[in-house]
């Protein structure tokens, strides 16, 4: 279980305080499924950083009893200097698991080829987010913060992605951060929606879209 309990987070800014998440509070399941709505700057992708460690709240806490991912697909922890292959390695050094079984299959997901043994640097964006995403599915975890990760790719390895994901890893928890309401009602079984730095929270995936809709009018 992951609980939230009324964490607050606030960055400075040249005008004064901005407060971003205020005295937020949920709680996940295993094997739940919550999606978090939300227009852009709602504060959506710091809440997937605190709760990935990233970042810590000002106040309140997060409690988890089952292991969490990084932030799923996300580059910005790559060595830039290394290869895709020694940013694995890195990665599997990292989580204390044995990088054997885990080079074949970055190597027939990512569908890298030899620029796996190049310098990330070197990468386009999409190389670099079918790496992260592969990087994201060698090391298993009971649950998977997703922020917009999904558009990751061509069509087809989207399909890919979400297989991997939703499919073969059926069981896992899920949170998934978006301003998608189709994304939404394809993974997620319990919907939030953040406004102004509150979270509220909706059984039902029409009842939260029409309520994000209206806070778009606003």
């Amino acid at each position: 279980m992951i609980v939230v309990d009324n964490i607050v987070k606030s960055y400075r800014t040249g005008s004064g305080k901005n407060i971003v998440l205020d005295r937020i509070s949920f709680r996940i399941t295993k094997g739940e499924k919550i999606g978090i709505l939300g227009r852009n700057g709602a504060g959506k992708s710091t809440l997937i950083r605190l709760l990935g460690g990233i970042e810590r709240p000002d106040s309140g806490r997060i409690e988890q009893t089952m292991s969490v991912s990084w932030p799923l697909a996300s580059t910005g922890g790559f060595q830039g200097s290394l290869t895709g292959m020694d940013n694995l390695r890195f990665i599997c050094r990292v989580y204390g698991v044995s990088i054997k079984d885990k080079v074949p299959f970055v190597e027939e997901f990512s569908e890298l080829g030899r620029y796996l043994n190049e310098p990330v640097k070197t990468y386009s964006s999409g190389m670099k987010g079918r790496l992260a995403f592969a990087l994201s599915m060698a090391i298993e975890f009971d649950c998977y913060l997703i922020d917009e990760a999904m558009s990751a790719g061509d069509a087809r390895f989207r399909d890919k992605c979400r297989y991997e994901l939703l499919v073969k890893r059926n069981d896992r928890s899920i949170i998934l951060v978006s301003h998608d309401p189709k994304q939404m009602r394809s993974f997620c079984d319990t919907f939030y929606v953040l406004l102004q730095g509150h979270l509220t929270r909706f059984d039902d995936a029409e009842a939260a879209y029409v309520f994000y809709q209206a806070s778009l009018q606003n």
